[in-house]
């Protein structure tokens, strides 16, 4: 009996000493939501959704201090819309070539609404106004827009989509008309409310203009019109007549006789150019036009005369634009030899006239799917060929040259951001004020101190305690928080830089967290490091983005916590700091442009979680995509993988070690080795106070760690379990 007493007791003594906690990795299945019927009393309640619904909207609710007054705009453009017979308007956030981040001269819908976020889209009726939005500006939303506004939050339960909207709001309307600019509203957006709103009789038609753009005549900003400076071969790693090369194969493969280039961004990586008509992405306003059948390439950019000639800004250019694009002053590439680019004014209609001709020779016409109605809809359906752009495919593809200054201009964004944080969590501990903005404004100029640097990749997301939360904050006067001991900080920001681009984001607490803060923080991690630690075979169908997604969010599935934005987007090489064709993230049905996971493509990796009015908590990490050789070779198979590139230490303050698992601990272990051996050298006798910061965060964590918070508690058991043993 003694003797199974004892068995008993030691058991009992060892479960609680070594136990592990089991996670159950379950998750429901998620089925595709079909899309609703508009039934008649279904109708009958989205016509009563109204401003009121909104938490800061109903009578006695005090109004945020960064609010517009939409009242008068909103009455100018219904005036604009009945002087052309329109019953609604359609109003965008991109520009003529469907830029996700536009120049403040193109932000007709923050205008119209008051939203500053990138995404979103607003409608406009003679009695209504709506707008549409996704999870990320939620919150930023709910503060920015005044109360003449409906909020429809996108994803959540009973939120009608805009069709749906549309159909039930003009009903009442015989021969309705819904009314959009074309050169704002993207092809696949167009065709759309087209095809649904048709089969309640109502009409899309185009407008001939912009009717917000001719209501907003006061305090407008100036059209963009930067310098264009030419991007060295030691940056780009090809020469732009390579590429025009490469596009030639590309469209003879797919009998493809002309190209419509509409992305800014493209234009950029074509043909080696950059500048800054948007904040924080250096390209500029063009439209190139690829002329297989006659061999010619022509680019569209504004005060063309006048850049063609003028000297580089740039210390890093030698050639002026005309040289450099071997064409003459003014533009003409008559008498060149070899290939030349024909240079003419930015127009739209001079820009519109030339793709209708070039449509009446060609026998196929290829135009992005993130292009334009107002192109797409001059291109007849049996010309037309519209999918990825090789060079959308090749620009995400990054060559040797490209990866390497991507890792290099990491090297570099690490040692200023180490180097600002050190100091600012000293002095926020030592009772010095620091704020969101100061903050970011500091961390802009440690970040401009650094070679080759050409400023911010975006607006600095500098968030302390409930800001946070909102998903894509950016400090202001009006908001501006301190930074405190007291609250979880939240720092995501970019540099671009000749070589590369980058964007990172991390998590502190300078005093003391909560236990919640920390699981969150821990699952999150947990979340990132499983997605940058898989392995995966390349396949001839995949694998895409949306089918790795779940390994960053099963963590926090596992304890009924999510986020509400995708967990991975692409980066440009000194270019959008969001980059296609090419993501990763959740999606109920596959984007028309979604693109495979392949070699040389470089993307984010941010899960996060933000709690509402309290904290948000993200680690973001840029990854390339390298072949890895592992243990066993399936067939001639080829298995990919990530490797990180961002070399910045997490926040210890913020981990529960024992719920990392060991695989966790040494991925952890190993990447920390990288930044001390990577970025120690570069701060040891230059800032010794941040590497003694970063060395203090990189320290080996041994898989005892992860079990210690228990260790003290389960000895004890076990001590006491002995002790009952040998007293009974």
């Amino acid at each position: 009996m003694n003797v199974f007493r004892f068995l008993c007791v030691l058991i009992f003594g060892l479960v609680h000493s070594y136990g592990a906690v089991i996670q159950n990795y379950d998750v429901e299945e998620i089925k595709e939501r079909h899309r609703r019927s508009v039934s008649t009393d279904r109708r009958s309640v989205i016509r009563n959704i109204s401003p009121e619904d909104r938490p800061s909207c109903p009578p006695g609710q005090s109004s945020p201090p960064n609010r517009i007054n939409s009242t008068e705009r909103l009455r100018n453009l219904r005036n604009e819309m009945r002087i052309i017979g329109i019953d609604a308007y359609i109003i965008p956030s991109e520009d003529a070539h469907q830029s996700e981040y536009t120049s403040p001269y193109d932000q007709r819908r923050k205008f119209i609404c008051g939203l500053s976020g990138s995404a979103g889209y607003a409608i406009v009726t003679m009695t209504k106004a709506a707008l549409w939005t996704d999870g990320r500006y939620f919150l930023q939303a709910e503060a920015e827009m005044d109360c003449n506004w409906i909020l429809m939050r996108k994803g959540e339960k009973d939120v009608p989509s805009s069709t749906e909207w549309l159909t039930s709001v003009l009903e009442v309307k015989e021969n309705a008309t819904v009314g959009s600019y074309p050169f704002f509203l993207g092809s696949n957006s167009w065709t759309l409310y087209e095809e649904e709103l048709s089969k309640n009789n109502i009409k899309m038609i185009k407008t001939n203009e912009d009717l917000v753009g001719k209501i907003w005549t006061t305090g407008r900003p100036p059209f963009p019109n930067s310098p264009i400076n030419a991007l060295p071969y030691k940056f780009s790693g090809r020469h732009w007549h390579e590429k025009i090369a490469d596009m030639h194969v590309a469209m003879k493969e797919r009998n493809a006789d002309a190209m419509v280039v509409n992305g800014l961004d493209e234009t950029a990586w074509l043909l080696n150019l950059r500048a800054s008509d948007i904040p924080f992405t250096p390209v500029f306003f063009s439209y190139v036009i690829v002329d297989r059948r006659k061999n010619q390439t022509i680019l569209y950019i504004k005060n063309h005369n006048i850049k063609l000639t003028s000297n580089p800004t740039d210390e890093a250019t030698t050639q002026k634009l005309y040289e450099y694009l071997n064409t003459g002053t003014d533009g003409s590439c008559s008498g060149k030899p070899g290939y030349c680019v024909e240079v003419r004014e930015y127009d739209p209609l001079p820009v519109t006239s030339k793709v209708s001709s070039v449509v009446e020779y060609s026998e196929r016409v290829w135009i992005s799917p993130i292009c334009s109605y107002a192109f797409y809809s001059l291109i007849p359906k049996e010309k037309l060929l519209q999918e990825n752009t090789p060079i959308s495919i090749q620009k995400a593809r990054k060559n040797p040259i490209e990866r390497q200054g991507m890792i290099q201009s990491h090297v570099r964004d690490a040692v200023a951001l180490i180097s600002f944080i050190s100091r600012l969590e000293k002095e926020v501990k030592a009772g010095i004020r620091w704020t969101e903005l100061s903050a970011a404004d500091e961390l802009s100029k440690y970040r401009g101190k650094q070679k080759y640097n050409r400023g911010l990749s975006f607006e600095s997301i500098s968030s302390s305690g409930p800001h946070g939360a909102v998903i894509h904050y950016s400090p202001s006067n009006v908001t501006d928080k301190e930074i405190t001991t007291d609250e979880v900080y939240l720092l995501d920001s970019g540099g671009q830089y000749l070589d590369g681009t980058t964007d990172t984001t991390r998590t502190f607490h300078f005093g003391t967290p909560t236990d919640f803060q920390k699981e969150c923080y821990t699952r999150m991690l947990m979340g990132n490091i499983d997605l940058a630690n898989v392995k995966f075979m390349k396949t001839s169908f995949g694998p895409y983005g949306r089918e790795l997604d779940i390994l960053a969010r099963r963590h926090l599935w596992n304890s009924g916590l999510d986020y509400r934005h995708g967990t991975g987007h692409g980066v440009g090489m000194y270019l959008g700091v969001h980059e296609g064709p090419a993501g990763i993230g959740m999606n109920r049905k596959q984007p028309f442009n979604d693109y495979p996971i392949e070699e040389g493509q470089f993307f984010s990796d941010e899960p996060g979680y933000y709690e509402d009015g309290s904290f948000g908590v993200r680690v973001e990490n840029v990854m390339e995509v390298k072949k890895v050789n592992l243990k066993y070779k399936f067939r001639d198979s080829v298995f990919l993988g990530f490797e990180t590139i961002t070399l910045v230490p997490v926040e210890p303050n913020l981990i529960k070690y024992e719920m990392l698992s060991g695989d966790q601990i040494d991925w952890l272990n190993t990447y920390h080795k990288k930044v001390q051996d990577t970025i120690g050298p570069l701060l040891i006798n230059t800032n010794r106070e941040a590497y003694d910061w970063m060395e203090l965060r990189t320290r080996t964590i041994t898989r005892a760690v992860s079990s210690g918070p228990r260790t003290f508690v389960s000895l004890l058991i076990t001590f006491f379990s002995f002790t009952l043993y040998f007293v009974l």
